[in-house]
């Protein structure tokens, strides 16, 4: 028998997944949220969602065993469960072997429905371990022997690098990253072109570019608002992807049951994006970038800093104030409403430990190759820095 394309599968893979990389923490920070979490995975699963994302490394190794005990107690073949194979903690064929097995151990399940090559973004990195080490072939054992139901990769890497994946390798599945920001300046458009191009599904990461979508800056914000004003910021994100051909589901990291609602609301009866609306979004888009951005995604994947310094957390608080866009108000006339401004956002960082402030970084550079971003982190925390003391003296 021919085995189904996902697309053709029995129930239908939900348009809404599950990504569960940004579960609610506990107040510690020391811990998944259990109470909240199960809550919010319930309540998806309840209302359509039969989608769940996870991976070795989400939530400090706590993702995988928490999400395999929320779903045990549900029918197997009533969900979908994604993990991935991450090369950075593997150096060899054996030590990939014991990791798969432990991860059906912690997830509770006998086979995964889609396994995945986790952040390929390196051809050497992918030559050695899943090539020479014959990692990869052992994975297409293991889907031959139906304890991975469909293969495929997540990808962060150069155009060149997607083009000798798709055209050298058999997949089932692509993971992007595709949001409206990305679409051009990050060619995110030409990737999901080359992955259409060979005919494969597309699950969709970073619709909401790790929260910063949802929340925008002012000028961005009012834009859109006021043409929805009853509709989330975060939904005309999900619109946006979730109307693209050939879309296998959107992940979503939903680490609130308000988000869990919205993001129901949006998917659920689910409403093309319309030409106007693409319009104003790219006004509100041309508003945002003016600001200039840092373009994290909060994952983490840099962390932890030799140093101590919470990389993420200091570009979410600089993007919050939006840290450029401060520089030239800085210059402004009204030097009152200028030192207003400097001192709300500076008043961001009173919940920050000094200790983990971007001023404490010594650009040792372990953490760049580590972002999927493939941004210039200590550079980009040297200009934060700057503009957090210029905006500290008013």
């Amino acid at each position: 028998m021919t085995k189904k394309c996902l697309t053709a599968l029995e129930p239908p893979i939900s348009k809404l997944g599950f990504g569960c990389m940004r579960l609610p923490m506990l107040p510690d920070g020391k811990g998944i949220d259990t109470v909240a979490a199960t809550k919010m995975l319930d309540y998806a699963y309840a209302h359509g969602v039969n989608y769940f994302d996870t991976a070795r490394n989400y939530l400090g190794g706590e993702s995988e065993p928490f999400v395999g005990s929320v779903l045990k107690k549900y029918p197997r073949d009533s969900f979908y469960l994604t993990t991935k194979m991450p090369a950075w903690l593997v150096q060899n064929l054996s030590e990939a072997k014991k990791l798969f097995e432990h991860q059906l151990e912690l997830c509770q399940v006998d086979y995964f429905d889609v396994y995945l090559l986790h952040s390929l973004g390196n051809r050497d990195t992918f030559e050695r371990i899943y090539l020479k080490e014959k990692v990869l072939e052992e994975l297409q054992r293991e889907k031959r022997a139906g304890r991975i139901r469909y293969l495929g990769f997540s990808f962060h890497g150069s155009l060149d690098f997607l083009r000798y994946l798709l055209d050298d390798f058999g997949w089932d599945l692509v993971q992007l990253q595709l949001n409206y920001m990305d679409w051009d300046i990050q060619n995110a458009r030409v990737q999901y072109e080359m992955v259409r191009a060979k005919g494969l599904p597309c699950a969709v990461m970073e619709p909401i570019r790790g929260g910063a979508l949802a929340t925008l800056n002012d000028q961005a914000a009012a834009i859109l608002r006021q043409a929805a004003p009853d509709r989330s910021l975060a939904s005309w994100a999900l619109r946006y992807v979730g109307s693209l051909p050939g879309i296998l589901t959107v992940l979503s990291g939903m680490s609130t049951q308000e988000q869990v609602l919205d993001n129901l609301a949006t998917m659920t009866d689910f409403q093309p994006i319309t030409e106007a609306e693409r319009a104003i979004l790219q006004q509100a888009l041309a508003a945002y970038l003016q600001a200039s951005p840092i373009p994290c995604t909060t994952c983490a994947y840099c962390m932890p800093c030799p140093f101590g310094v919470d990389i993420p957390g200091n570009f979410a608080l600089y993007n919050q104030g939006m840290g450029k866009r401060l520089l030239s108000d800085m210059e402004q006339a009204d030097a009152a409403a200028a030192a207003q401004k400097c001192a709300e956002w500076a008043k961001l960082w009173e919940a920050m430990p000094e200790k983990a402030e971007a001023g404490k970084c010594r650009s040792c550079g372990k953490c760049v190759p580590k972002c999927p971003q493939h941004i210039a982190i200590p550079e980009r925390l040297k200009e934060l820095q700057a503009v957090l003391t210029k905006a500290r003296k008013g």
